[in-house]
């Protein structure tokens, strides 16, 4: 192969690897939130279906576990915040990777991709500050 041959077949190959990440990292978040969503279900079952003295069946790994409901409850509550983290920390990666293959694409950076949402904090300035 030429040197021309060889350079293309690099880029090629580095911006297939760079697009396999970002939907590797796509499919990531779409895994943990479909967990995160049967860990919400079973909290809602939690509250409705069982009464506060009973004990659950939890299925850990292959096998079920008799444990207390309070127990439970509190063992998918701190499977949920790792998961948000998780999912948190993911999804700023992949603008990262988004960014980083735009660029390999000579594609413009998108505008607006890394904004972030206003918290509590400061909406409630802005509606006081719109309210007078």
């Amino acid at each position: 192969m030429d040197e021309v041959s060889q350079r293309v077949l690099e880029y090629l190959t580095e911006v297939e690897e760079a697009a396999e990440d970002v939907l590797t990292t796509k499919q990531q978040i779409v895994d943990l939130d479909t967990k995160r969503n049967r860990n919400r279900e079973a909290l809602n079952a939690l509250k409705h279906d069982v009464a506060d003295s009973e004990k659950v069946k939890v299925c850990l790994g292959s096998m079920f576990i008799k444990l207390s409901k309070s127990k439970t409850r509190e063992m998918i509550q701190k499977d949920q915040e790792q998961l948000d983290k998780e999912i948190n920390d993911l999804r700023k990666g992949l603008k990262a990777k988004v960014n980083r293959l735009n660029e390999m694409q000579g594609k413009p950076e998108l505008r607006g991709y890394s904004l972030s949402p206003l918290s509590t904090d400061e909406i409630r300035a802005i509606n006081s500050l719109l309210k007078r």
